[in-house]
């Protein structure tokens, strides 16, 4: 009944299910090892491990599927960084799951804010070994909302141009059909 219910609601309940999974198995991989177990190096090893998985999905995978974009960073001929972004064009983006997009953007700043919050406790802990876990998954998690959000303003002005052109060739051709049938041509 449950997997009826989500498929209903999400277009993509799979790539969402993965989208959130990685970011959670992360998060409570290492809240509840550093709680209970207390071995700096597995819960490195494992929590960093999670946190790029999830970098990996999030950036190849389900921006791509759940809100149609995609970027990547290059180093140019003169050793210069140069952001690339790709997104679907605007009447695919404007078709673009609503709950989908939703999901990917809000866990994507949650996981962020998550980790920003378990920095302030490894730091009111004192626990320097913990914080550079944190500092690594906070990093490719802003990484992420760096490389979307950039991505996104790029996707805005491609649907803003699509709606725009649109509007025109509407105009354009109500015009030429008005004229058409006014001369009877």
């Amino acid at each position: 009944m449950l997997a009826q219910v989500v498929s209903e609601n999400y277009a993509n309940p799979i790539t969402c299910l993965f989208h959130v999974l990685f970011k959670a198995a992360a998060l409570a991989f290492y809240i509840l090892f550093s709680l209970f177990v207390k071995s700096f190096v597995i819960i490195f090893v494992v929590t960093v491990l999670l946190a790029a998985l999830d970098f990996w999905v999030v950036k190849n995978v389900s921006g791509r599927i759940l809100v149609g974009l995609r970027w990547w960073n290059e180093i140019d001929d003169e050793g210069n960084s140069v952001w690339k972004f790709e997104c679907l064009d605007g009447e695919s983006l404007a078709r673009m799951n609503k709950k989908d997009s939703w999901l990917f953007w809000w866990t994507i700043y949650l996981n962020a804010a998550a980790w920003i919050i378990l920095g302030v406790f490894s730091l009111i802990r004192l626990e320097a070994d913990y914080l550079l876990v944190v500092g690594v998954c906070m990093t490719l998690s802003i990484a992420n909302i760096v490389g979307f959000t950039k991505c996104n303003k790029d996707a805005k002005k491609n649907i803003r141009a699509f709606v725009e052109n649109s509007a025109q060739n509407a105009i354009t051709s109500r015009i030429t059909s008005s004229l058409q049938s006014a001369f009877g041509i």
